[in-house]
């Protein structure tokens, strides 16, 4: 699934084709995405210029002047740039012209989304979201206040969009090993010298992965056609049973909700 630094990378990829670019069409092969594409949505964008592109969370937010074209690439969506007149595949779903330009939707299990946002601030997808862990209002403060009587587990914590956004499955692992904090310690256990090294390691991990281009995994690639190269990087997830980059200790992988969780014995402590 793309995560936050996927998301971004698509956004950087995109932006500089498409930004302040006059949208001249939009067709629409199959409208049923997670929520269906509006049936007006052709009426809200074409002849509008795309004044930015901005992201929340996962969302990627074509703006214009009556509001945003609002984009979520699901569990295996992606947006590329191509030339206007390259043949559609199997799952191209939707395609934006842009002048000479397409900015295309490939989405094979159609999990995502393409919407129209008239107010950001009445979306029932955006005002429920925690803060963006790279700026300043998420901050070893906010983590430990936010954590007090929470019975799950710190792991479980962070990746919650109503605490912070954006901290998938992967950068959760490398976080917490960044941090030495076990992910299944109770959130509620966290110090407030925990809650500052591990607010630091996800926005170190997260900016890092960006820098990548994203984790390759499965066929990801940003919007410009490149691959990310974080996964080269990764400390533990994937890694289970082979040796620890700081103690060679054997990574010990479980299962927490259904996902993996892979952890250094010796490295992480926390109960």
């Amino acid at each position: 699934m793309p995560e936050l630094p996927e998301v971004e990378t698509t956004r950087r990829g995109i932006s500089p084709h498409v930004e302040g670019k006059v949208i001249t069409n939009i067709t629409v092969r199959n409208p049923k995405l997670r929520w269906p594409v509006p049936d007006n949505i052709k009426n809200q964008i074409v002849s509008e210029q795309i004044k930015s592109v901005q992201r929340r969370a996962k969302y990627l937010l074509l703006e214009i002047a009556s509001g945003h074209l609002m984009i979520h690439l699901g569990m295996s969506g992606s947006l590329r740039i191509v030339d206007k007149g390259t043949p559609p595949s199997k799952h191209d779903h939707v395609d934006i012209e842009v002048e000479n330009k397409l900015l295309r939707y490939n989405d094979p299990r159609r999990f995502g989304a393409v919407l129209w946002i008239d107010n950001l601030d009445d979306s029932s997808h955006l005002n429920h979201l925690g803060p963006e862990p790279l700026t300043d209002d998420f901050h070893a403060d906010y983590l430990f206040t936010s954590s007090r009587k929470r019975q799950t587990s710190i792991k479980q914590h962070i990746m919650d969009n109503k605490v912070v956004v954006g901290v998938g499955n992967i950068y959760a692992n490398e976080s917490l090993f960044m941090a030495g904090i076990k992910p299944t310690m109770k959130a509620s256990s966290l110090t407030h010298n925990q809650s500052e090294l591990l607010s630091n390691s996800i926005k170190q991990v997260l900016a890092r992965a960006i820098e990548q281009g994203g984790t390759t995994l499965k066929d990801f690639v940003g919007g410009d056609g490149k691959p990310g190269y974080f996964q080269q990087q990764l400390a533990v997830y994937g890694r289970a049973n082979q040796p620890c980059v700081n103690c060679s200790s054997t990574l010990i992988e479980i299962k927490q909700q259904g996902r993996t969780s892979v952890y250094c014995p010796k490295c992480q402590r926390g109960r």
